[in-house]
């Protein structure tokens, strides 16, 4: 089949970039035609965060057939290279954020036409984590106007069809590790009685609530380190001194790269994700790749990825005192290494099968 990606890959850095690659290698891998259209401009507004990493090290393999021409500076541009995708077999959405992906998607297919390609969304996030009405209008048009929405948990699918009436197809996402499989994991032994959370912090991931859970389980240290946009930096280490915790909470504020993950993740005993709400997340993956058990809450992918008492804890979102409860029983004696023994293998080929199979049936 011909197949076309729109979406971001290197130098745009972060999960959901490294997705669309690895997806574009793994289609050509089954043997399709694919041209990945991404970006030299993504976002049409000033972008809080860092956009890219370094040219010269991407975070996985580039995919080098990329073509980095879509702009918003320039839409009449996304319909010309909508058209010149029409004696394709498919086009994929990659769909994270309605006010950005949602005119250029509602435009592409469009040009596309009628009797084109099929179109494909393929949804990370169904609408943004912060929802406006204007996410969930755009949503709800580019939904019902595909003739496939691909998301990764079933509670996602029950979401989009309560947006709209569309053709929903379910596939777990694969593990896509950043800078690739470890070459050593976290090793079973003595506790370093440190903890990690890892990623964006944003809202949702619920920070504030681990460092609430966290001032009530004494002589455990831990480090966040993400990104931390607008005022979340300030907002945490105020919270940290209220609650007394500013020798036991290392703030990382800013972007880790691939080539830091390794060393970051050696230094806890397990990673913890505190989020209020959820989708589908890849920090499971790649805190069960670095040999890392994991706390988490039951929301969005992670309680099919996390088994309870296995390989990891799950506790209600936003609940401090469950969350407390569950650091306490990790730290009971001999549990951090028994879920540690039994942190699964990571190895997502057989993922990636299923993946490219759904996408292409």
């Amino acid at each position: 089949m011909k197949i076309a990606i729109v979406g971001p890959t290197h130098p745009y850095k972060g999960g959901i970039a490294q997705h669309t690659t690895e997806l574009a290698h793994h289609l050509k891998a089954a043997g399709h035609h694919v041209e990945l259209i991404s970006w030299s401009r993504q976002y049409p507004f000033f972008y809080p965060g860092v956009q890219f990493v370094d040219e010269n090290k991407p975070e996985v393999p580039v995919f080098k057939e990329a073509k980095r021409v879509l702009s918003w500076r320039n839409p009449a541009g996304w319909a010309r290279w909508a058209r010149r995708l029409r004696n394709f077999d498919e086009v994929i959405f990659i769909w994270f954020v309605p006010t950005i992906q949602g005119p250029v998607a509602l435009t592409m297919m469009q040009a596309l036409g009628k009797h084109g390609p099929k179109k494909i969304i393929l949804a990370h996030n169904m609408v943004s984590h912060s929802a406006s009405g204007p996410d969930k209008k755009l949503a709800k048009l580019a939904f019902s106007r595909a003739d496939e929405v691909l998301v990764h948990t079933d509670a996602m699918a029950e979401r989009v069809h309560e947006l709209a009436k569309a053709n929903v197809k379910v596939a777990a996402m694969p593990a896509h590790l950043p800078g690739g499989v470890p070459k050593t994991t976290h090793h079973l032994g003595k506790l370093h009685r440190h903890l990690l959370f890892f990623g964006l912090v944003r809202k949702y991931k619920g920070v504030d609530i681990l460092l609430q859970a966290l001032a009530k389980v004494p002589d455990i240290k831990l480090t966040v380190a993400g990104e931390m946009w607008g005022k979340q930096k300030a907002n945490l280490e105020a919270l940290v001194q209220e609650l007394g915790l500013s020798d036991r909470v290392e703030l990382k504020a800013g972007y880790v790269a691939a080539e830091d993950i390794a060393g970051l993740f050696a230094t806890a005993d397990g990673l913890v994700l505190p989020y209020r709400s959820g989708t589908a997340t890849q920090n499971v993956e790649l805190a069960f790749a670095h040999g890392l058990p994991v706390i988490a809450t039951a929301v969005g992918s992670m309680p099919s990825q996390v088994r309870q008492g296995v390989d990891g804890l799950i506790c209600e979102p936003e609940n401090p005192d469950q969350l407390a409860k569950a650091i306490e029983e990790f730290y009971l004696p001999g549990v951090a290494n028994h879920l540690a023994s039994n942190v699964p293998k990571v190895s997502s080929e057989k993922d990636w099968d299923n993946y490219v199979a759904t996408l292409t049936s």
